[in-house]
């Protein structure tokens, strides 16, 4: 009796314990899904009374020039923002975990974690400006032509890539440095015992052993992509020429500029299909590189 009375106890423990984050999942994830669902067969503009018309956003949402725009956008920083991110959060994370004072340059490199969009926003729209922002008076000091990097359609793409990846890297050093240090030293110390270098002991036992790390941190990262919208909105609002208008700049457009909740509710939902799909690809295909034992 004891036994069972415990295991109840636990029990309604484990279901107190999760009940946040549930009401959080309930009220934050799963009921703005069904209402989007719900909407997107609805022309609303938020104020009146919702109009049903069945597939007419999805026909007027998917021959829309602006819908495909923000689809390429978003595909090329995803495709640039995502990789490259990663590679260098990894290799800066494999540093840091040999060098003393590891917590010190962790909370250095996540520190803009913590800081808001708008404030880092400022700090590199200074770094970009034209006449006096601090990367073109380097470019000039070395004799280089500097550029206006957030007003031309050909730069400002890179540039807020090159500011997102800085401000997302330190989650992913502070996750990579994570999965370092559970990589046994046992395993480390035998390979180099049979003569393995550096450069075997990293590709053949630290990225196989860290492979559900980085299979989170893909995922997590192209999800962000996908969902980019304060970069955009803050340097750019989407310009030059729409060359960094995104899927979420386009939704809070649609929504807030045009009120037309119905499109957007169908653009959002275009977009959680697409992030649930490709998510869902990552993890059939980690099967065949992600490693869950020792």
């Amino acid at each position: 009796m004891k036994k069972k009375s415990l295991a109840a106890s636990r029990q309604r423990w484990g279901v107190v314990f999760i009940l946040p984050q549930l009401i959080s999942l309930l009220c934050f994830g799963i009921i703005p899904i069904i209402i989007a669902f719900v909407l997107s067969f609805y022309e609303w503009n938020g104020f009146t009374v919702p109009e049903f018309i069945g597939l007419e956003n999805f026909k007027t949402v998917f021959t829309d020039p602006a819908m495909w725009t923000s689809v390429k956008n978003t595909a090329v920083y995803t495709i640039i923002y995502v990789p490259c991110s990663i590679v260098l959060a990894l290799l800066l994370a494999v540093v840091l975990n040999k060098v003393a004072g590891k917590l010190f340059y962790r909370a250095v490199f996540f520190l803009p974690q913590v800081v808001t969009s708008v404030g880092i926003a400022v700090v590199w729209s200074w770094i970009y400006q034209p006449q006096f922002g601090i990367l073109n008076m380097v470019l000039r000091f070395f004799g280089f032509e500097g550029k206006e990097w957030l007003r031309d359609p050909a730069t400002a793409m890179g540039a807020v890539i090159v500011m997102s990846i800085w401000w997302g890297l330190g989650y992913n050093i502070v996750l990579f440095l994570a999965g370092l240090q559970n990589v046994p030293s046992t395993y480390v110390e035998a390979a180099k015992i049979d003569g393995a270098t550096a450069k075997d002991v990293f590709l053949h036992i630290t990225v196989p052993l860290i492979s559900p790390t980085t299979l989170f941190v893909t995922i997590t990262t192209m999800i962000n992509a996908f969902q980019v919208f304060d970069q955009m909105f803050l340097l750019t609002k989407g310009g030059p020429a729409k060359s960094t208008y995104t899927l979420a700049l386009h939704i809070y457009q649609t929504a807030f500029k045009e009120y037309e909740m119905g499109q957007a509710s169908t653009i959002s939902l275009v977009m959680f299909v697409v992030v649930v799909a490709i998510s869902a690809i990552q993890f059939k295909l980690s099967n065949k590189w992600v490693h869950y034992g020792e």
